[in-house]
């Protein structure tokens, strides 16, 4: 898919590792021009010098901010709304800080950055908007009522927007991975062993079985989904969730 994207502009959020790192990579490597936006300034600077992209730090819970360096940037043809946070909590100890604060970065952010930059691309008549989800999306777990709901609502936002968006040459999906091998996935293991008295082999071992092909995703397997979506050969894909999990969830 080499120059797919030549003389398109891309903003990941989340961008400095993990899964929006690789999407960025993907997106540089297609000739895309890539903005990198998260929290973590040196992570963000070393992605874009890597990519010949832009670093921008940007707190998406902070609306005032986010809405200033979203104006900033204007105009893009493709956006990512990858940045994200899962906590665990069993329904008595899921206080209001806990659902505000996962609900806030997972979906209303992207809410938000969602419609502040899809007039433009409507008024170009093209464009292509990726919302990482989770197969939480899709499915439940257990001790995460807050997370699952926002990766649920963010599904839900993409199905609502892929009706609207339908005649506009603006596509929307959503990429619903399993269990990937990111730093948010290494801090779930040391939780889990923490809790449960196993050691972090026994708890990355747990979550890697819960694919049936017993292993997590990597970045790059998400990333190989979101750059065939900015293709013009995907314009038929809209308003989907794309799971990626190995198999875990079936639907």
């Amino acid at each position: 898919m080499d120059g797919i994207l030549a003389g398109k502009l891309a903003l990941v959020t989340g961008g400095g590792r993990g899964i929006g790192a690789a999407i960025a990579r993907a997106l540089a490597g297609a000739g895309a021009r890539v903005v990198v936006c998260g929290r973590t300034k040196p992570e963000l600077d070393a992605v874009a010098r890597e990519i010949a992209g832009v670093a921008m730090r940007l707190d998406l819970t902070d609306r005032g901010e986010t809405d200033k360096v979203i104006a900033s940037v204007g105009h893009v043809d493709v956006l990512v709304n990858n940045a994200g946070i899962a906590e665990s909590a069993a329904l008595d100890r899921t206080s209001d800080e806990i659902w505000d604060r996962i609900l806030e970065l997972n979906v209303t952010a992207a809410f938000r950055v969602t419609r502040a930059l899809v007039p433009s691309m409507i008024a170009g008549k093209w464009g292509r908007v990726i919302n990482v989800a989770s197969n939480a999306g899709v499915s439940g777990y257990g001790y995460s009522t807050a997370y699952c709901a926002s990766k649920h609502a963010m599904v839900g936002m993409t199905r609502a927007l892929a009706i609207d968006l339908a005649r506009t040459g603006v596509t929307i999906n959503a990429l619903c991975p399993g269990w990937v091998e990111t730093q948010m996935a290494e801090e779930a293991v040391t939780r889990i062993a923490a809790k449960t008295g196993r050691s972090e082999d026994e708890a990355r071992t747990s979550l890697a079985a819960m694919s049936p092909q017993r292993r997590m995703i990597t970045p790059d397997e998400v990333a190989h989904a979101a750059l065939m979506l900015c293709s013009d050969g995907a314009r038929g894909i809209h308003g989907q969730t794309i799971v990626i999990d190995g198999g875990a969830v079936l639907k």
